[in-house]
């Protein structure tokens, strides 16, 4: 068992009254216990808060209006991620709970349909299980770019393998992409992170894979160890865990999401 604070501050310059939905709250989950939190908006405003009844991912809403806004979120979480077995094997698609099955479908950013060949033929005629899907992350740290700046919100998983770069959720999206081609359920998967090589504080996205009758996490940029990454939330791509939605014109001033081991 780890614990861990967590300090995350947002600023906003909103120009015109507009509704926001924030995805910024650790989730309450198996492998990790929130044991205390706080989430405050200046100016004080009513929020509205709902827990999505597929993924447990927790949100509030809001509306602001026009002028600087201030978001500020402190936790203290206690994780207790447990690492695969190094014999994790794939489930048949026949035996997965019917929950799951959606986990294999081509979505908005994971074109696993038209990337299917690709897949096949890359990792088709490997061993099945966890050595396969690390594969598919050592291909990707191997031949993608981890470049600040060389996407966007509209960046697909194929557009990332045609350019060869891309960030995190770039490096996730071709994880879950390459996993469902191969009839293996991937899901991505983002929170507050502890990076080790002195990267600038942001959320962080990795994927999972589901072997051996569990999700098992993965980070194809080797980022920040798997263990020691506080979910926010679950999505079947980038567009379903968002940390902030605007309804409206404003734009972001300032974001220092930090992850700090708690020392006694």
């Amino acid at each position: 068992m780890t614990t861990f604070n967590i300090q995350c501050e947002l600023e906003y310059d909103v120009t015109s009254p507009s509704h926001f939905l924030f995805h910024i709250e650790a989730a309450r989950v198996a492998d990790q216990l929130v044991t205390d939190e706080s989430l405050t908006f200046t100016p004080l405003l009513d929020a509205q808060s709902f827990v999505d009844g597929d993924s447990g991912n927790r949100f509030r809403r809001l509306n602001v209006l026009a002028g600087p806004l201030s978001v500020r979120y402190l936790a203290t979480v206690e994780m207790n991620y447990v690492l695969p077995s190094r014999d994790a094997a794939e489930v048949p698609v026949s035996l997965l709970p019917n929950e799951l099955l959606h986990y294999l479908l081509p979505t908005r950013y994971c074109e696993s349909d038209l990337l299917a060949k690709t897949a096949l033929r890359t990792f088709g005629s490997l061993p099945m299980g966890l050595s396969r899907v690390e594969a598919v992350c050592a291909w990707i740290k191997d031949n993608i770019e981890y470049e600040r700046g060389s996407s966007n919100t509209t960046t697909t998983a194929r557009d990332v393998l045609v350019s060869r770069a891309g960030v995190c959720r770039d490096f996730a999206h071709l994880g879950v992409t390459f996993c469902r081609a191969l009839n293996i359920p991937a899901r991505l998967l983002v929170g507050y992170a502890d990076f080790q090589d002195g990267e600038p504080p942001d959320f962080h996205a990795i994927f999972e894979a589901y072997l051996g009758g569990r999700w098992c996490r993965f980070d194809p940029t080797g980022l920040a160890p798997v263990e020691r990454l506080v979910r926010v939330g679950t999505g079947r791509d980038a567009k379903d865990v968002a940390f902030a939605t605007i309804y409206g014109a404003a734009s972001m001033t300032r974001m220092q999401p930090v992850l700090l081991e708690k020392t006694a």
